[in-house]
Order: structure tokens, then C-alpha cells, then sequence
């Protein structure tokens, strides 16, 4: 979204709400930017993390907190929600890094968000397998085909070289494929 244009309904900019909250320590500004993008932010971080519970709701508010500690120094180099995406990547990677997570839990814990108009069972079927990838090809895959990310942002934010944010996404669809394939295959009985 355009920094620039307020979204529907809303009379302030992201920009707008920044600069009141840092201005004025305006906590309805902060709100509205937390209503805004916290849907957004807990879709990303409950793909990123595979799992759709207390964990991923945690998360978000630690990216919260993080973000207006930061906020000061943001530069609107790029948009408000690019950069609050960031924030969430690395929370999201610290998380993993310091409690890791459990497959038995990625596949029981299946996320509620958004996608595309596909059958609910399809959905469901698909989130639980992309829980199920190696973290670095989940991220990727999240932040390239969900997100919309370019492999030379993917390969900055997780501090890989661009030509492996290709290759992880390549097996990580490759994965998927595969799994999909197997899924669909008549069982024996």
C-alpha cells in the first residue's frame, strides 16, 4: 500500500499514525496501526512458525513491542509494512532458533488464514504440508509465493546469499509437489 493513501475507511496514513505516535505518544494512532496490520502479521508469523496457536499470537506481540522500541529509527525507506514484515521474519527466526518446534505439533496445529478461493479441505491439506518443511524452506516459501517478496529481499532479511533463497524455494515447492502427488494417489485397500 501506497504510504501515501490512507487505506478505505481510515482518514490517516500509516505515515500519519507513525509520526502521531511518535509525536504525541497518540495511542489511538498505535491502535489503528495494530488493528491495521496485526491480521497481516499473524498470518505471516503462524506460516513462518507452523503452527496456529498461543505461540504465533506471542509472537506478534513481541513484534509489537520490538516495533515501537524501534520505531524512532525507522526511515521510511521503505513502506511501514514492509518493514514491520521484517520485524516479524526476525521474531519469527528468533523463536525458532532459541524453542524450535515440534512437526507432531506443526501437523496437528493446522493455521486459520487466508488464501486464495481453493476447498477448505485443500487449504487445510496444503497448510499442514508446508508446516511440515525444513524451517529455511517454509520461510522462503512463505516470504516469496505468500508474501510476494523478491529472492533479493528473502536472501537479506535471512542473511543468505540470493542463489540459496532459489534453490531452498525450488525444494521446497519440489517437496510440496511431491507430497501433493502422493496425497492424491488412490490408496490400496
Amino acid at each position: 500500500m501506497d504510504e501515501m493513501i490512507a487505506p478505505r475507511g481510515s482518514p490517516r496514513t500509516d505515515r500519519e499514525l507513525v509520526d502521531a505516535v511518535l509525536t504525541h505518544r497518540d495511542e489511538q494512532a498505535f491502535r489503528e496501526l495494530y488493528r491495521r496490520h496485526t491480521p497481516r502479521l499473524l498470518a505471516l508469523v503462524t506460516r513462518l512458525l507452523g503452527r496456529g496457536d498461543d505461540e504465533a499470537e506471542d509472537t506478534v506481540q513481541e513484534i509489537w513491542v520490538h516495533a515501537f522500541e524501534s520505531l524512532e529509527r525507522f526511515q521510511w525507506s521503505s513502506s511501514f509494512s514492509t518493514w514491520l514484515t521484517g520485524v516479524g521474519l526476525n521474531r519469527a527466526r528468533d523463536r525458532i532458533r532459541k524453542y524450535g518446534r515440534s512437526r507432531e505439533t506443526a501437523m496437528e496445529m493446522v493455521p486459520e488464514v487466508a488464501a486464495a478461493p481453493i476447498s477448505l479441505e485443500a487449504r487445510v491439506d496444503l497448510e499442514r504440508l508446508i508446516a511440515t518443511l525444513p524451517d529455511q524452506q517454509r520461510m522462503v516459501l512463505v516470504l516469496h509465493d505468500v508474501e510476494g517478496m523478491k529472492h533479493r529481499e528473502i536472501a537479506e532479511h535471512l542473511e543468505i546469499p540470493e542463489g540459496t533463497s532459489k534453490t531452498l524455494l525450488f525444494n521446497a515447492r519440489h517437496r510440496l509437489r511431491a507430497a501433493m502427488t502422493r496425497k492424491g494417489e488412490p490408496h490400496e485397500r
